[in-house]
């Protein structure tokens, strides 16, 4: 259970609810949350205490949530820039079917390799990485032997899994699901052999 080494951090990471206007590449698109967005981010907490802090996004279906969560649980807030999701560029706003019409073969070598092709106007998936990355290696220095929620979009959270079980991006972006509302666990104990990270549960529900 979190808490029960003293050497170890605890990382929850929930990706933020539904947003208003429905299911979009939205990016850098600021919406927020819509009324259905905040009841899957309640339940997803609702059996939660004992974090010490919350990390969150600045982008409003990330923010707003985390302000209020933390203001409810008296625990510190801290806005990570660099955990804003992957810009998608020209698709920004846009439905999947959308794309697909006008991008289709562009859309399938992004989820294929979206380093070598990505979004046009957009944000290259290695770009994304090392944005995530550093941001994910500041606060895990930062937060050590502490249980904290990370609240983030779906790209960011396949980044930090990624960092976590050192794989290529490439293939946590295609390949882990990570829908509204999701939960995952991390475990990192710092050892006299280096750091360890493990992910502990993915898609947990609250």
């Amino acid at each position: 259970m979190p808490g029960s080494d003293s050497r170890s951090t605890w990382v929850d990471l929930l990706r933020h609810g539904a947003p208003e206007g429905g299911q979009r590449y939205r990016g850098h698109l600021d919406d927020p949350l819509s009324p259905t967005g905040w009841e899957q981010m309640r339940a997803a907490v609702a059996h939660d205490a004992g974090w010490e802090a919350i990390i969150t996004s600045p982008m409003r279906r990330c923010h707003a949530f985390a302000e209020a969560l933390a203001q409810e649980r008296e625990i510190p807030l801290h806005v990570e820039p660099t955990f804003k999701e992957i810009s998608f560029g020209e698709w920004e706003g846009m439905k999947t079917e959308e794309i697909l019409a006008r991008d289709g073969d562009r859309l399938a070598a992004f989820w294929s390799d979206g380093d070598r092709y990505p979004p046009p106007g957009g944000e290259t998936l290695s770009g994304f990485h090392q944005r995530v990355e550093a941001g994910w290696q500041h606060w895990r220095e930062a937060i050590r032997g502490q249980h904290v929620l990370v609240v983030g979009h779906g790209g960011v959270i396949r980044m930090i899994v990624a960092c976590v079980l050192e794989v290529p991006p490439t293939r946590l972006m295609a390949g882990l699901n990570v829908p509204y509302a999701c939960r995952s666990r991390i475990r990192m104990d710092h050892t006299e052999h280096g750091l360890l990270s493990c992910l502990i549960a993915h898609g947990a529900q609250g």
